[in-house]
């Protein structure tokens, strides 16, 4: 049978998902909500003609 606990201290992350994870958390993601904030702000300003 499979020893977990001896599986488990064997185990160690792969370098590209760390990376990966890395990478994903310090990207500055703009979300729909952020989009609709935008839309309404910039639908409140009054226009210059």
């Amino acid at each position: 049978m499979i020893n977990f606990e001896e599986e488990l201290k064997k185990f160690h992350p792969s370098l590209e998902v760390e990376d990966a994870e890395e990478a994903i958390y310090n990207q500055d993601l703009t979300d729909m909500a952020d989009l609709m904030v935008k839309i309404v702000k910039e639908s409140k300003k009054p226009t210059v003609e």
